[in-house]
């Protein structure tokens, strides 16, 4: 293993630690969903008005869902018998994976969570603790449980309770893998009861996912189950009663012996186990699932390599066709819970892999292809399974979950209006940083070369760290070389980058370049050549010029200066946009529900109503490249009255844009409550706006915006990512001082981005 390996691993290791470390500890946290600032409020919540629902709840069971959280909270319950990878470390040591699946079930479908670690691995009374504990919850999802008992256990308390319950180690992989092959399939130009299939592994995961597929028509006598004794014939003895479900009639014995004309392969095992002879072996369009993780029982790359006519899936994200459970479970709970459905049987199963499995046909948004930063992406060999990142799974999966518990007799409050429905799911979404996820997804695809400024930093430095360890960019550390070693030795910060500084001797034939750039740039706008010389060895205009000369893809400044002392370089340098004639800031804040966007926060103090026009253009653009529709709020103190000063102002900046762009969604003057409000909106009939809420807003001048979205920083109520700076040619941003880690990494992903798209455009 190279240095490099260790070194990563090592950081790696150190950041996870941090990470669950970091106060509040661990990854899930309890707040308060109700009003609790005063006595009443208190009264309300305990004693004494909280006796009044428990009485109704004793008079009629079911209005515990009326008024608890029962109905949105799912218990994640494990033993700890078969953790990951890590097998049997203990229900105590097991509780930061059963927090992480609490975080998917929030961030993906708006899902509360309680995590439960028992320890007890005697399976009688496993599930008599479960039973015990289970009028708390809506629904279950068992974690982690070895087979043979994880069968045995979920088989059980889907009996004895009335609740959404389910193994998802076994039936989600199942459900998502199930789709998968349904395209594949399809792809294939193969029926479903014509194919031979060969599972590698005979676990609960083998087991659930060969049972489905049987219930999708593949049939039992073209199943060969190998487990690590290889082919489960007719000739082993000592089966599980599973594993007796699929004994087969043949004298074969070993894998490779099994996969000889094999239409598909499911593995369910271990990383490498599968041959180029073996693929060879197999029929035209093998269809192959190497779902074990990290390493597929085939590497990606080499069968592709194999075989041309190759039909693949991989547990992995860095390959096409991830099949990745969270593209069910979140949403199967959702659909169920929602319903108040008294568990999760065949028909919602089923509903589940055909709602994901058509997904993949329909056109793919914007949002999805900028995610992964594709050209195009349409259902073919490269893409038979949605992406994590499809806002669409909420509504597509969890409504047909709900729709099949109503159809087939198990909803205990069946829905009536699925157009009301879809529209709550849909307002669910967002509650997260999907967003950011998404940016930072993209990045990685083809990550840019980024100059940080202010390199000894510990935020800086951190920043790097997970920029490079993430791939999202491949950093370059800006300023005095001594100290930033001393201060990554400090830290333990050890990342492989390059550090540049302006007066080191290595940087002489690079000063000599920009020194001349920078006189001929300013000659004629009080440069001479001795300033030009003094300053190149300042960082300030080192980066910027780094930039010009294509030295870098994106720059990075202004941790530990005031904003518009770091900005005025830049613009000495970097030119701006033809047609631009002054740049501005917007700033995006990630609020509980969806990104809004503010402009101008930090360079146009006070703009006219040209100057609004450009700013209110320039914020267009940079929304739509988020794949985000603008609606564009110009804001003032009035309504539509035109009366003060500043009113007309915004006013006029509104006509102009009516008149010169009249597809653009924009209206003003308005305030800012009216604009963010469907209601309010509706008594301007008028506007542009309609009854949709505004998510940009451009102020009337540089004061307001930027005390705004400093309030809200400071408050801590939203994430806040910027300023992003709008008008110039070359991708540069200018951090708030004292930016924490995530804002730097955060802006750090938009300057991928930028020099991305700009990359894109030459081309």
């Amino acid at each position: 293993m190279s240095s490099k390996t260790n070194r990563d691993e090592k950081n790696f290791n150190q950041a996870a630690l941090d990470y669950h470390k970091t106060e509040p500890k661990g990854k899930i946290e309890v707040i308060p969903s109700k009003p609790h600032s005063s006595q009443r409020d208190l009264s309300l919540a305990y004693s004494p008005g909280v006796a009044i629902p428990c009485l109704e709840i004793e008079k009629d069971p079911k209005t515990v869902y009326d008024y608890t959280g029962k109905g949105n909270l799912v218990a994640v319950i494990s033993n700890g018998t078969a953790v990951l990878g890590l097998g049997d470390i203990g229900a105590e040591a097991s509780k930061p994976v059963m927090e992480g699946k609490g975080l998917l079930f929030k961030i993906f479908a708006d899902i509360n969570v309680f995590d439960i670690e028992i320890d007890e691995k005697d399976p009688d009374k496993f599930i008599e603790i479960v039973k015990g504990i289970a009028p708390t919850f809506g629904g279950i999802n068992l974690e982690d449980i070895k087979a043979p008992e994880a069968f045995y256990i979920e088989q059980r308390l889907k009996e004895e309770l009335n609740i959404p319950l389910m193994h998802d180690d076994q039936h989600g992989t199942a459900i998502i893998s199930a789709a998968a092959l349904i395209n594949a399939l399809e792809i294939a130009g193969k029926k479903i009861d014509d194919v031979k299939m060969v599972v590698n592994g005979a676990g609960a995961a083998a087991i659930a996912c060969t049972k489905l597929y049987v219930e999708l028509g593949l049939k039992k006598e073209n199943i060969l189950m190998c487990d690590s004794k290889g082919v489960i014939n007719h000739k082993r003895e000592n089966l599980t009663s599973e594993k007796i479900d699929f004994v087969a009639q043949t004298d074969l014995e070993t894998l490779s012996d099994a996969l000889k004309g094999a239409d598909v392969f499911v593995g369910l095992s271990k990383g490498n186990v599968m041959t180029p002879e073996m693929l060879l072996s197999m029929a035209e369009s093998p269809i192959v699932f190497g779902l074990a993780n990290p390493n597929p029982e085939i590497e990606y790359d080499l069968a592709m390599e194999t075989r041309k006519d190759t039909i693949m899936a991989t547990g992995r994200s860095d390959y096409p066709n991830q099949v990745n459970n969270v593209l069910g479970f979140p949403y199967i709970f959702r659909g169920a819970l929602d319903v108040q459905a008294r568990g999760i049987n065949e028909e919602m199963k089923l509903a589940a892999v055909h709602a994901i499995a058509n997904l993949a046909k329909e056109p793919v948004p914007e949002a999805v292809i900028l995610a992964y930063n594709l050209k195009n992406l349409s259902f073919g060999r490269e893409y038979f399974i949605p992406k994590p990142f499809d806002n669409r799974l909420i509504t597509k999966v969890s409504m047909a979950v709900a729709e099949a518990a109503m159809e087939s007799g198990i909803a205990g409050k069946p829905i009536e209006n699925f157009e009301d429905y879809e529209n709550s799911l849909l307002d669910r979404m967002g509650r997260d940083e999907k967003l950011i996820r998404m940016m930072q997804n993209r990045a990685r695809s083809n990550p840019k070369r980024v100059t940080l400024g202010n390199a000894e930093e510990y935020n800086v430095l951190k920043a790097a760290q997970i920029l490079y360890e993430e791939g999202i960019a491949q950093p370059i550390l800006l300023g005095e070389k001594k100290y930033i070693k001393e201060q990554m030795k400090k830290f333990g910060i050890e990342i492989d980058v390059p550090i540049v500084d302006p007066a080191d001797d290595d940087q002489e034939e690079n000063r000599k370049k920009y020194r001349e750039d920078l006189w001929k740039l300013r000659q004629r706008k009080g440069m001479n050549e001795y300033k030009a010389k003094r300053f190149v060895r300042q960082r300030d205009y080192f980066g910027p010029l780094m930039l010009r000369n294509g030295d870098t893809d994106a720059l990075i400044v202004g941790f530990s200066k005031n904003y518009s002392s770091t900005l005025r370089p830049v613009l000495e340098i970097i030119e701006k946009e033809k047609g631009v004639d002054k740049v501005s800031s917007m700033m995006m804040i990630l609020t509980e529900k969806k990104p809004i966007f503010f402009a101008d926060t930090s360079v146009v103090q006070n703009p006219t109503a040209q100057d609004l026009v450009g700013i209110a253009r320039m914020s267009e653009i940079v929304v739509k490249s988020f794949a985000i529709e603008p609606r564009i709020a110009m804001l003032s103190f009035e309504n539509f009255a035109g009366i003060s000063e500043t009113s007309k102002k915004v006013a006029e900046a509104v006509a102009i844009l009516h008149e010169k762009y009249p597809k653009m969604i924009v209206d003003g003057e308005i305030q800012p409550d009216f604009a963010m409000n469907s209601d309010h909106l509706s008594d301007y009939p008028f506007s542009k706006l309609g009854t949709t809420p505004a998510n940009v807003f451009v102020f009337p001048n540089l004061e307001s915006a930027n005390l705004s979205y400093k309030i809200i920083r400071g408050m801590k109520v939203a994430q806040v990512v910027g300023p992003i700076l709008m008008g110039l040619k070359q991708p540069v941003h200018v951090l708030q001082m004292r930016a924490s880690v995530d804002e730097i990494v955060n802006l750090a992903t938009i300057a991928v981005l930028d020099a991305q798209k700009r990359e894109e455009m030459k081309k």
